[in-house]
Parts: structure tokens; C-alpha cells; sequence
């Protein structure tokens, strides 16, 4: 069951990405936060994997720090958070391909929390790309920065790190989401 660290997790996600939307959409933040926590339950995460999927960005994106993380929610919750997050805050973000190749790279040496935490993240985003795909055609892409082929490119190496690295349902529903994607971008 969820406790109370679950409820002030939601608060903080809440806060914390209040003015923020999904790429190219009108749709909150908070929304792709809650169903990465909701993937991360569904498929056995404990409360701590259901609190970093809410907090998945806070780091990258939002300006937390993993002390901050850490004093407020554990370690357990901060070092997850942390490994799912390409860029530490820290600096100026490193180039787009750089900072996905060691993310892809990393994959391999990650928690298992981590791993089913950046899954839930991928298949949701994933899932997502293909909806708008679907419904707006290939301008989808022009929301990234790398465009069609960086973004494809992405997430097939995505999905093959992770099922190495994760097999299960989980990651098999991200390949075929993946390869759907793909193919369905031509």
C-alpha cells in the first residue's frame, strides 16, 4: 500500500511542475508523471519506485537537487531519481547526443528500480509519440530536438538496453510500442 510519502510526493511533483506541459501540447506535466508512477505500480514497483516515477524529472527538469530529494524522501527515492535523469543540473546541459548516448549506456549499470522506473518513462513517452503521430502526423517529431531519425534512433536503442537489462512485460510492451512507432513514422 501507499503511504503518506506517496501523497506529499504527488504534492511536490505537483508544485514542482506546475507550469509546465507536454511538448507540444496543452496537456500538464503532472499528467505523465502520474501515469509513470501509475506503469511503475502496476507492473510491482514498491512505494519508492511509485515516488521516484513521480519524481523521474525533478532533477533535469525542475531544479531539485538529489540532496533535496534525499533529506525529503530518502535515498533510496534520490539515487533513482538521480540514475533516471540524463543531465544533473549541474552547469550547462550537455549536446543532445551526448547526453542520450551515455543515458543509453548507462542502462546496463542501473538499479533495478531504475530500470523499471526509466521503462515506465520510456513507454509512456513512447506511447504517447505514437498517439500524436497518429492523430497529427509526422510534425510530431518537430517538438524534439533531435527530429524523426534522432528520436527514432533514441528509442530503438531505448527498448533493446532496457529489455537486455529488464526482460519482462514490461519492456517487451515498449519494443512493440517502439517498433510500432518506427514503422508507423516510416
Amino acid at each position: 500500500m501507499l503511504s503518506t510519502r506517496f501523497d506529499d510526493a504527488l504534492a511536490c511533483a505537483s508544485d514542482w511542475h506546475r507550469a509546465q506541459s507536454r511538448k507540444g501540447t496543452q496537456i500538464p506535466y503532472i499528467s505523465h508523471l502520474m501515469a509513470v508512477a501509475a506503469l511503475a505500480i502496476e507492473y510491482g514497483g514498491d512505494e519508492d519506485a511509485a515516488i521516484a516515477a513521480l519524481l523521474h524529472d525533478a532533477i533535469e527538469d525542475a531544479g531539485q537537487t538529489e540532496e533535496t530529494l534525499t533529506a525529503r524522501f530518502g535515498p533510496a527515492v534520490a539515487q533513482t531519481v538521480a540514475q533516471c535523469s540524463d543531465f544533473d543540473g549541474k552547469g550547462p546541459r550537455p549536446d543532445w547526443q551526448v547526453r542520450k548516448q551515455a543515458y543509453i549506456n548507462a542502462i546496463a549499470t542501473k538499479s533495478d528500480r531504475a530500470a523499471l522506473v526509466t521503462s515506465c518513462d520510456k513507454l509512456h513517452n513512447a506511447t504517447a509519440i505514437l498517439e500524436d503521430l497518429r492523430q497529427h502526423g509526422a510534425s510530431v517529431f518537430d517538438r524534439f530536438t533531435a527530429p524523426r531519425e534522432g528520436t527514432l534512433w533514441y528509442y530503438n536503442e531505448l527498448a533493446q538496453a532496457l529489455s537486455n537489462r529488464l526482460p519482462g512485460a514490461l519492456t517487451a510492451r515498449l519494443a512493440r510500442t517502439v517498433e510500432t512507432l518506427s514503422r508507423e513514422a516510416g
